[in-house]
């Protein structure tokens, strides 16, 4: 299983995820222009995806819906409320593949498994997904965790991540930077902090902290706010966890992309 993130912040968020069997997108916030570019500067192409997994309806995860309708052989997995959301937004029909948030299901040879995140969308999830077999030396099991857009992070968010061996997490904002920024308005900074906003780096801390689980191979920190954070303050964050924590951190700069990270 390889995956690599095209891009992540709120201009546009899209990662694709290759096995033997499927290449996919998880989400796409681009347009199909930006998107067909992104793909090629990986070595990727969209007549090559078979599917998109969204996991909510804000631009910024579902802007390139519109435009896939030239590649009627690409899948796009939501759930129904978000997919109404969605469709509202596209002139064209979808031709939707429905899950229930919190069932587990297959796409070729990926498992996944969706989850409830709070944010403010319709019913916006998170994503595990898993290939390979336990103890199984030529295939063995591996797992993601895909999880951004979120204002705070329940219980079930802390299993969900628990066994897996990558977590793809936000830490959208530093709270002080936040406070100080003059160009967003005292409500919009209210909904970013809020409890159905976006992860401080404070509050990733805290999640991964809370969990801290010696499986953890890679945690990428994603969706970073242009404005209202930086590499400094997520270090800063971060002295306390890395302390804790054997795993590699990856801080992906906003409207930036990653490396092809192989498990």
């Amino acid at each position: 299983m390889r995956f690599r993130i095209l891009g992540s912040g709120s201009a546009g968020n899209c990662a694709v995820l290759r096995t033997d069997q499927a290449r996919v997108l998880i989400d796409a916030g681009f347009t199909q222009r930006k998107l067909r570019q992104l793909l090629h500067d990986a070595g990727e192409a969209l007549e090559q995806i078979d599917a998109v997994f969204i996991t909510h309806e804000h631009g910024d995860h579902c802007a390139g819906i519109e435009g896939l309708k030239k590649f009627p052989h690409i899948k796009v997995f939501a759930n129904a409320a978000t997919a109404r959301a969605v469709q509202a937004k596209v002139d064209h029909k979808v031709e939707w593949q429905i899950f229930e948030t919190g069932s587990r299901f297959h796409f070729r040879d990926l498992e996944i498994e969706s989850f409830h995140v709070p944010h403010d969308a319709q019913e916006p999830v998170g994503f595990t997904f898993s290939h390979g077999h336990e103890a199984d030396l030529f295939t063995p099991r591996r797992r993601i965790a895909w999880l951004t857009d979120l204002g705070h992070a329940p219980q079930h968010i802390h299993e969900r991540i628990r066994d897996v061996d990558v977590v793809v997490v936000e830490s959208n904002h530093c709270p002080r930077l936040l406070e100080a920024d003059v160009k967003r308005p005292w409500p919009t900074k209210q909904r970013i902090s809020g409890r159905h906003g976006h992860l401080s780096n404070q509050a990733m801390c805290d999640l991964l902290g809370a969990v801290a689980s010696p499986r953890w191979s890679q945690i990428f920190l994603t969706h970073l706010s242009r404005d209202c954070n930086s590499h400094e303050a997520i270090d800063k964050a971060l002295i306390d966890l890395r302390a804790r924590l054997t795993c590699q951190f990856n801080i992906v700069a906003s409207g930036g992309g990653t490396a092809v990270c192989e498990l």
